[in-house]
């Protein structure tokens, strides 16, 4: 644990813009407690001088809700994917190394462009629909375990950090990813969403689907909510595997 005079050493992966080269700078951040690494980013903003003394660019971070919520600042963080509001300086060995997720566009610095993740969100009818907003009632009950299975599964904050870690999802590699199979999964246990479980299944056989899947199960470990991923991901591989034989024979 750092005391009051004592100095955080960071190195921050950096780049100015999506077309240039990347390039480490190296900070010295005046410790505090309890701080981690979204606190060292800001105070970086708010003196933007490197470990040389020498006046530089404030970093470029994304960040939100700083409470692990709203999976804005997923950075990977000495050599692990996670979120910086919770990685606390203090659990870190130094220096400690700051870099932008690789899986997705860098626009600048440690702030990249998750937008691919609610593309494949929309494949998959990642949402329920309903008729209008009149009043339909209340909706169908279902049972404690299956509340307990959505609720696990809904805490999905599509932070990137088990696309960062999968070993099957990239730039030019199709692969739709765990959270995108999970949420299907989410959706297909909702008695009113399940009206649309046949349009996720089939979209999770195209191409681009569950099938991409190498079963590497890096998804699981790094998932800051613990989601059960692997176990969606089985789920999901049998009910298209159904589905599918399902519609053989109905030709």
């Amino acid at each position: 644990m750092g005391k009051l005079g004592d100095q955080v050493q960071f190195k921050i992966k950096r780049q100015a813009g999506p077309e240039t080269a990347p390039y480490w700078e190296e900070f010295s951040v005046r410790w505090e407690p309890m701080m981690n690494v979204i606190a060292a980013l800001m105070e970086i903003q708010r003196h933007p001088v490197n470990a040389a003394g020498q006046k530089t660019t404030p970093v470029v971070y994304s960040s939100n809700c700083l409470e692990e919520v709203c999976g804005a600042c997923t950075m990977v963080v000495n050599g692990r994917v996670r979120q910086s509001c919770s990685a606390l300086v203090d659990q870190l060995a130094q220096p400690i190394t700051v870099e932008p997720m690789s899986k997705f566009p860098v626009v600048r610095d440690l702030y990249v462009e998750r937008q691919r993740i609610f593309e494949d969100f929309k494949k998959v009818n990642a949402w329920i629909d309903t008729d209008g907003s009149h009043n339909l009632g209340p909706g169908p009950r279902y049972s404690a375990e299956v509340a307990d299975m959505r609720y696990a599964l809904s805490r999905c904050m599509a932070c990137g950090c088990c696309l960062e870690a999968c070993p099957n999802y990239g730039p030019g590699i199709p692969f739709i990813g765990a959270a995108t199979v999970s949420q299907a999964r989410l959706f297909n246990l909702h008695p009113s969403g399940s009206m649309k479980a046949s349009v996720r299944l089939d979209a999770l056989q195209a191409e681009d689907g569950i099938g991409g899947c190498g079963n590497a199960q890096n998804c699981v470990q790094v998932c800051p909510k613990e989601i059960p991923l692997t176990t969606s991901i089985g789920d999901m591989m049998r009910a298209t595997t159904k589905q599918a034989f399902q519609s053989l024979f109905r030709r």
